[in-house]
């Protein structure tokens, strides 16, 4: 009886102490369904304390809770943020349930492929990077405003491409080694399943990676934490494709402990924005996870997104004035429909195998296997197409591009100024057609086949096979409430098979796989190996090469959070090795092109470090700092891995110095951010392809441009304001003002092909040195230098809303020709200065071109409504709603390569080597009608 009664009171006991704890608790619904929301960052304002909420959107803060009037903040990505005041008395319960949650309305968007135009998909555009590695809105307002209203204007963020920041999935980084961007493409069409994303920022710390300065995106495809449910989408748009339709299903933790996801989709198109620029893409996405106890889980994803797409064309201001924007030189007529000579295609399959190990509430270990194989594609017409005769190649075609200089009126006014019927005659021409004519191209390779030779012109394709097999593992835990411990290890290993691949005859079977610019019979082989050999539809010829590439690295980072001061140090290195084996032997570099060539070698550090000093919950200050060097991509480390072994002369790490400071202001009305960055680039290097005029005097050839020893000095500001002026009505500012400069006077060599015209123009085994190239102050072509945007949101109750924005961009720049900044600019072919240089011309006609400021106005809108147990949501956007026209970037042509050349073209009304411009679209809409079940 009395262990009884001793049972009872320690019951009663035990309750009492229960009831006299200090709790606050609740739960987080969605506002439209009502439905629970996960994972919804919740936090005790002026304090280190947050939670998650779990699986039922339900929460708890059971220890060292402050006593009083506290203010809970609850953000989720793709939400809008809320605060909530409370009153917290010792030994009670705070109970705030059914809190709720709105999506935000630039969350609705599609960022992938959608908002980003044809140029900026294209990897291979010389010049061209330009998007900003955001790849969903975040709850800060002007990296929301960058992702969605700058990129179509090719604004990158702080003046960095894409390859500054890492993109994860799963804690699997997917940057390409070859130039360490991300292949957007590759997951694209999948929206719905990747929008359960943490991003940090700029230099700060990351759970996943050490990153690079523009921060860290992670993309979380685990099945058991994907909202279950299905949802179908509807999408028509006239930018990148028309039509798109999605269908995705979440299952969500089933009682078996198995969780799976399922998405496919399809985007299509004849034509997008461009003239000619069709769309074709299906996507498949499956995530199945097993949760074999309260430790430990398994989740396997597997990613496929097949593409195709047609390319558009930069043009010089003449084809522009002639034709429109939309005008695509890659096109033409054949049999009644549009056939695009340039088509991308894009097909690499991504599997993934993660294991997640929970040792207890603060440890855990995620080890990650991920294996991505597949192809990526690039067509163009080849018209080198020649025949042997008495042992020498002859013949050949003529260039079939529409736009070819020797077909355009500006080349029949310079060489015919008497006589300008041949101008007016070139002019209708093209007028009237101006697109390639594949009827011709058919007619003359059937014509020369039937006298005996082959193909003169042949549509071929630019492969690149991937194989590369990545694994890492991924530690966090908590040392104590104030200090979390964060450390990974990876390795990635790459195999990259290149090699030109014939597609299409044009309607004979075979081509002579020889260098129609070459005029030794020796250096005109493409492979020794196998010289003279004949090709048809379906062969490898032109250039076969593997790349080996190895990277093992690590990382360790300690985060420290406190009330008034958090902080964080990280370090990191990584060790990467590069090696090129040729297949084929190439005439012109016999002794440096077959077999393996030497082993490169890099070791890049990494140290970052920073604090946010929280003076009140209203005023934060927040500065990060790091120094990072790099291995440089493979992209800029052979001068031209398709032919030779040679790399960059002098070439070493990249060297990346940054900081940034701000100033965040938060209050129920206004949030706003006012941030101050500097980034110091060294020793970088850079590497193009093309035709030269005046290389050493009167000399023509086709080039690789290798600029080594680069840095670049990116400084400026930005400013982001939203104020909730109404509960409806929400006002938003955004500005970005930046100077990003060529910070010195580059190396410059050129290589070409070891021929006799090279060696009298001072090559030696095809290669020169140009010593300095004069860059230092020219303005980097990153897009827009300056940005800024103003607008509003009105949200109703009764869900539906509506905003507009206008953009304004300033201080855009071409990409200058370094090779004009040299010293064959102003060296004759004898080595002296040009006996009729004129300075003050000259700097004249050296002055970086700046493209006029313009506005853009965008508007979005939207409406919810639920139906029994559906949920309807419609989505529009109207983007540059006036109609502007205007050039979003640019670079000069080399051909002007000296002095006496850019002084005459320049001097005619049209030149006939001007820049070539992309512009931006038109007006354009975007309609998205989704059902949600």
């Amino acid at each position: 009886m009395n262990k009884i009664a001793l049972i009872f009171l320690f019951g009663l006991f035990s309750i009492s102490l229960s009831a006299q704890q200090t709790l606050i608790k609740g739960s987080v619904k969605d506002a439209v369904s009502f439905e629970p929301i996960s994972d919804v960052i919740i936090i005790i304002e002026e304090t280190n304390l947050s939670v998650l909420t779990n699986n039922l959107g339900e929460f708890v803060f059971s220890s060292n809770i402050p006593l009083g009037e506290q203010i809970l903040k609850i953000s989720k990505i793709g939400y809008i943020t809320k605060r909530y005041p409370i009153i917290v008395n010792k030994n009670k319960t705070v109970n705030i349930t059914d809190m709720t949650l709105e999506v935000e309305v630039s969350g609705t968007q599609d960022l992938f492929t959608i908002t980003l135009s044809d140029d900026e998909l294209n990897d291979d555009t010389s010049g061209l990077d330009n998007i900003s590695g955001l790849l969903a809105s975040s709850l800060d307002i002007f990296q929301r405003t960058a992702a969605f209203e700058f990129s179509s204007s090719f604004f990158r963020v702080r003046g960095l491409d894409s390859k500054n920041g890492s993109i994860l999935i799963n804690g699997i980084e997917m940057n390409k080694i070859y130039n360490g961007r991300p292949q957007w493409s590759n997951w694209g069409g999948i929206n719905d399943v990747l929008r359960n994303q943490e991003l940090s920022s700029g230099l700060t710390p990351s759970n996943y990676n050490f990153g690079g300065v523009l921060g860290t995106t992670n993309i979380n495809t685990r099945a058991s934490e994907a909202r279950s449910g299905g949802r179908i989408t509807y999408s028509s748009s006239n930018r990148s494709y028309t039509n798109r339709v999605m269908a995705t299903y979440a299952s969500g933790l089933l009682k078996n402990n198995w969780a799976y996801t399922l998405s496919v989709g399809r985007r299509w198109g004849n034509e997008g924005y461009q003239d000619a620029t069709s769309y074709n893409s299906n996507s498949f996405f499956t995530s199945v996870e097993k949760k074999i106890n309260d430790q430990h889980s398994l989740n396997l994803t597997a990613i496929y997104t097949p593409n195709r797409r047609g390319k558009s064309s930069p043009n010089t201001q003449e084809i522009y004035d002639l034709k429109d924007i939309k005008y695509n030189e890659y096109w033409g007529w054949q049999d009644g429909e549009k056939r695009n000579s340039r088509i991308k295609e894009v097909n690499e399959p991504i599997v993934m195998l993660n294991h997640y190990w929970g040792f207890n509430s603060k440890t855990s270990l995620n080890t990650n296997i991920g294996y991505q194989f597949g192809k990526l594609g690039n067509s163009r017409l080849d018209y080198n197409g020649k025949d042997l005769i008495n042992g020498f190649p002859q013949g050949g075609g003529a260039n079939p591009s529409p736009t070819y200089y020797q077909k355009l009126p500006s080349y029949f006014e310079r060489n015919f100024p008497d006589d300008l019927q041949f101008a007016y005659q070139a002019l209708n021409g093209f007028q009237a057609s101006g697109q390639i004519d594949w009827n011709a191209m058919y007619k003359a390779n059937i014509d020369n086949s039937q006298n005996g030779g082959n193909a003169i012109y042949a549509l071929y394709e630019d492969r690149v096979d991937d194989a590369q097999l990545t694994i890492n593992s991924i530690l966090n835990t908590e040392l104590t409430n104030h200090i979390m411990l964060n450390g990974a290890i990876n390795f990635k290993t790459l195999k990259s098979e290149n090699f030109a691949e014939v597609l299409d005859l044009l309607g004979v079977s075979t081509y002579l796989d020889i260098d129609g610019f070459a005029t030794n019979i020796n250096e005109a082989q493409n492979n020794l190996l196998s010289p003279n050999r004949i090709v048809g539809e379906g062969d490898k010829f032109k250039y076969h090469y593997n790349i080996f590439a190895n990277e093992i690295g690590a990382y360790t980072q300690a985060q420290f959070t406190y009330n008034k001061i958090d902080f964080y140090i990280s370090g990191s290195v990584k060790h990467t090795q590069y090696q090129r084996e040729g297949i084929y032997q190439n005439g012109g570099f016999a002794d440096n092109s077959l077999g393996k060539g030497d082993k490169l070698a890099f070791t890049g550090l990494g140290a970052k470090g920073g604090f946010t000093y929280k003076l009140t919950g209203k005023h934060v200050l927040d500065a990060n700092a790091g120094y990072i060097t790099r291995a440089p991509s493979i992209q800029n480390t052979y001068s031209n891995s398709r032919e030779n072994h040679n790399i960059v002369p002098n070439i070493s790490e990249e060297k990346i110095m940054s900081f940034d400071a701000s100033y965040v202001y938060r209050s129920p009305v206004v949030k706003a951010k006012v941030t101050g960055y500097y980034t110091k680039i060294t020793d970088a290097s850079e590497i193009s392809f093309y035709f030269a005029d005046g290389v050493g005097g009167d000399n023509t050839a086709f080039v690789q441009e290798i600029l080594q020893g680069i840095d670049k000095k990116h400084l400026g500001g930005e400013i982001g304001v939203e104020a909730q002026v109404t509960p409806t009505i929400k006002l938003k500012g955004v500005a970005s003002v930046g100077q990003f400069t060529y910070d010195n006077n580059p190396n410059l060599f050129l290589s070409t092909e070891p021929d006799d015209e090279s060696i009298d123009a001072g090559f030696v085994d095809g290669f020169k040195d140009f010593g300095q190239s004069n860059l230092k102050n020219y303005k980097l072509a990153s897009g827009p230098q300056n940005a800024y945007s103003v607008g509003f949101e009105y949200r109703d109750p009764d869900f539906w809303w509506f905003g507009a924005t206008a953009n304004f961009f300033s201080n855009t720049y071409v990409d200058v020709n370094p090779l004009t900044r040299s010293s064959n600019f102003t060296t004759d072919f004898d080595g002296n200065v040009f006996n009729d240089y004129d300075e003050s011309l000259a700097r004249e006609l050296l002055k970086q071109e700046r493209f006029d400021d313009y506005m853009v106005v965008n508007l979005i809108g939207g409406k919810s409504w639920k139906i029994g147990k559906y949920y309807v949501g419609l989505f529009a956007s109207v983007n540059n709603l006036l109609d502007e026209v205007y050039k979003t970037g640019g670079f000069e042509q080399g051909r002007n390569a000296n002095y006496r050349e850019l002084r005459n073209d320049k001097a005619l009304d049209t030149p006939v080597f001007g820049s070539k411009y992309w512009y931006g679209r038109g007006t354009t809409y975007f309609l998205n009608l989704n059902l949600r079940f």
